[in-house]
Parts: C-alpha cells; structure tokens; sequence
C-alpha cells in the first residue's frame, strides 16, 4: 500500500488541487457535480491556507507522490454542538489500493487529536460499495440510509450514513 501521509496545503499545490476537484475524469464517478469556478480552492487558501475551526483540507501523499485529499467541514448538531463530516477523493490511479482507508483512518486521528468533536460522519452514495467498505476499515459505523440526500448528474441520489466516535478510536500513541 506504501506509506500514506496528510499534509497541508502549499501554493504549488493548488493548480493539481484545483484539477483534482473540477475535472470529470479525477472526479467521478461519485464526487462529480458540474464545473465550480476554477480558482475557489486558491481563494479559500489565499484567505485560511484551507485550515479552519469550519473546515478544512489536508493533501494525501504516498510517499513522495500527491494522490489526493481530505476534507472536513462543521456540522450542527443542536445549539451548542457540533461534528465533522469528511470526506475523500484520490485520483483515479491510487483508488482500490487501501490508501483511501488509510487517509481517512489518518484523518479521524488528526480530528480527534486536535479538536473538541465527539464524532465524525460520512456518507457516499448508496452504489459506492467501495467507499462503503473503506470507512467500515477505517472504523466508522454504519448508520443507514438516507432516502433522495444528494443530487448529482440529473437525479436525487440515496446515500450510505456513518458514524465514528471519540471513544472509539485509541488516541493513546498521541501524547
């Protein structure tokens, strides 16, 4: 599988950042929405270097090599609460070699280590087996389904829900 890493953003980034969300091929067949403007990710990164209290946006590299990225942004979950919903996209090459799982594994332990959250989510659409079975490795629980959530490529689309906890994860090795 090789040795999968997170790391931020840099500004010679951007231009395969930018390739890796707006183009059909990198994207789909499940994270293809239609063209957005070209230089959004360079203007999140010129205003917070893609790192927030909201959100963010971490690199996969294997070894040396950039394959993809991870993203998380806040979600509310009552007056005073909230989690994170992640998410991955690795181009096309790096898919079905266990470094998706890997980096959202890297990914829940980043979160966890550096935030307050209790729990993580994601969701992929309900045809997605692969996505499905890479965060059931990576240690997140399933939840359900979620009838007509998205709207992708012309049709309302069903979704997969999962779920992981704080104290689900060993975070021990930290310190």
């Amino acid at each position: 599988m090789g040795d999968v890493a997170l790391r931020p953003v840099r500004e010679d980034d951007l231009a395969a950042l930018e390739w890796l969300i707006n183009e059909p091929e990198t994207t789909a067949p499940h994270n293809w929405w239609g063209w957005r403007k070209p230089d959004r990710m360079t203007r999140r990164w010129e205003e917070s270097g893609l790192l927030g209290e909201e959100q963010g946006v971490l690199l996969v590299d294997v070894g040396a090599e950039l394959i993809g990225f991870v993203s998380w942004h806040r979600v509310e979950t009552g007056p005073s609460s909230h989690c994170f919903e992640i998410g991955v996209n690795l181009q096309p090459d790096a898919r079905g070699h266990g470094h998706g799982t890997e980096a959202q594994r890297l990914l829940v332990r980043y979160l966890f280590a550096h935030t307050q959250v209790n729990r993580l989510e994601a969701g992929t659409e309900l045809d997605n087996v692969a996505e499905q079975r890479a965060l059931e490795k990576a240690g997140f629980t399933g939840e359900g389904v979620l009838r007509g959530y998205t709207f992708r490529n012309g049709r309302w689309r069903d979704c997969a829900r999962y779920s992981i906890l704080r104290d689900e994860v060993d975070l021990t090795d930290l310190a």
